[in-house]
């Protein structure tokens, strides 16, 4: 795969290529749209899936799982988010990774998003039967180590911040620094179906599509560099996203991802 710029035709043709590979026999939007909008159905292939679906950086699972992760959140296309929950299962993600994935929203658009995603998720799944993936458990069961297993899992994620967080809310609002070590990281964070660094990865998709959170999308990719995440994966999942969430979406997290590039350079250059 390259950066070059293919003739339009071979861009449609490569659109329909992958869109075939992640819809299956579902219809494609040339099909859903031919008789009212065949330009933004061309555009959706042509684009979508012929530019930037064939970029390098990102495998065909991690792109289908950004798209799940970002549509989840935004809570707001529960069609799409339907056709991909399927696309993922079609490239080779599994039930498991899904559900972790869509349950993640949680922490990010609220508990309605996430509810609604499993149940989006669930309707995918009577429709694509198969065997069962293990559900995943929830890990760690007393609430004395909650606190201390978030802290750990926080400073993994972003250094020592853990601490920092709660002492910035402790004038105005403590329990929710609590709460955000404890629920998020000591619990959410901690659960098993996917890695720190999907996880992580799932959270720069999804702070990135909702263009709310600017200060914490600067935290998580840190955190997704400090688990193993590159930057060109960064910039890929921003890009990525630019089909799903919006062109100012993708230029605002960029701009997010230039400004901790250039932190982590000036860190390692006073080093």
């Amino acid at each position: 795969m390259s950066h070059a710029h293919p003739t339009a035709p071979s861009r449609l043709s490569d659109g329909l290529d992958v869109l075939k590979v992640i819809g299956g026999s579902a219809p494609t939007p040339l099909e859903a749209l031919s008789d009212i909008a065949p330009d933004l159905a061309r555009y959706a292939v042509e684009f979508a899936y012929g530019d930037l679906y064939n970029r390098p950086g990102l495998t065909l699972p991690q792109r289908q799982l950004v798209t799940v992760a970002a549509l989840a959140a935004l809570g707001n296309a529960e069609p799409q988010l339907r056709f991909h929950i399927a696309g993922a299962l079609n490239v080779g993600c599994t039930r498991r990774e899904i559900v972790e994935v869509v349950m993640h929203a949680l922490v990010y658009a609220g508990f309605p998003a996430a509810l609604n995603g499993i149940a989006a998720a669930r309707a995918v799944f009577t429709e694509h039967p198969g065997a069962s993936d293990t559900p995943a458990e929830p890990a760690g069961e007393g609430d004395s180590e909650r606190l201390a297993r978030g802290l750990r899992t926080l400073a993994e994620v972003d250094g020592h911040a853990g601490q920092q967080v709660m002492d910035s809310l402790s004038d105005i609002a403590p329990d929710l620094g609590r709460y955000i070590v404890e629920f998020v990281f000591g619990d959410v964070y901690q659960r098993t179906g996917i890695d720190l660094k999907t996880r992580e990865m799932a959270t720069i998709a999804m702070c990135t599509a909702l263009g709310t959170a600017g200060p914490q999308l600067r935290v998580h990719i840190h955190g997704f560099l400090n688990t193993g995440g590159t930057r060109q994966e960064t910039t890929e999942v921003i890009t990525h996203l630019a089909a799903y969430a919006g062109f100012p979406a993708a230029l605002n997290g960029i701009t997010a991802a230039r400004e901790v590039f250039a932190a982590r350079d000036a860190a390692r250059d006073a080093a």
